[in-house]
C-alpha cells in the first residue's frame, strides 16, 4: 500500500480559501485522509484526539499562531513527533530559524504548486 494512502494529514489554517487550496492539492496528490482546524488552539486539540502522521499549519492566525501550535505539539509526548511542516506568504529568515529550533521539520512559502507540495511533504515523511 503506497504512503499517500496510509498518511494521516492535519491541514490547520484560519482562512478558509488558503484551507480549501492546501485540500484540494493534497487530493491531487491522492492523499485523502485529511482532517482539519481552523486555528492553532483547535488544531492541538485535534491532534491530541487523533494524532495525525504530518501537520500542513499556516503561520499567522489567532488563538494560537503556527509557531506556538507547534511549541505546544512539542512539549507532549503523545504529539512531539509528529511531521510539522510551516506554510506561509512569508518566507522570513527569523520566522524559518524559530521554526527549527521549535522542531518545525520543513516549510512551504505561499504561493505554492502541487509539485511543491508534494516535494516538501516527501522530505518529511518519505516517497509518495
Amino acid at each position: 500500500m503506497p504512503l499517500r494512502d496510509m498518511l494521516r494529514v492535519l491541514v490547520v489554517d484560519d482562512m478558509s480559501t488558503s484551507r480549501g487550496i492546501l485540500l484540494q492539492a493534497l487530493d491531487t496528490l491522492g492523499i485523502s485522509n485529511v482532517s482539519y482546524a481552523e486555528d492553532g488552539k483547535q488544531g492541538v486539540l485535534s491532534a491530541r484526539q487523533n494524532v495525525p502522521h504530518l501537520i500542513l499549519s499556516d503561520l499567522y492566525m489567532p488563538n494560537l499562531n503556527g509557531l506556538q501550535m507547534l511549541q505546544h505539539l512539542r512539549a507532549e509526548p503523545l504529539t512531539q513527533k509528529v511531521g510539522f511542516i510551516l506554510i506561509t506568504g512569508r518566507g522570513d529568515e527569523a520566522v524559518i530559524q524559530t521554526g527549527k529550533k521549535l522542531g518545525m521539520n520543513n516549510f512551504l512559502t505561499k504561493p505554492f504548486t502541487p509539485l511543491q507540495l508534494k516535494e516538501c511533504i516527501e522530505a518529511v515523511v518519505g516517497k509518495l
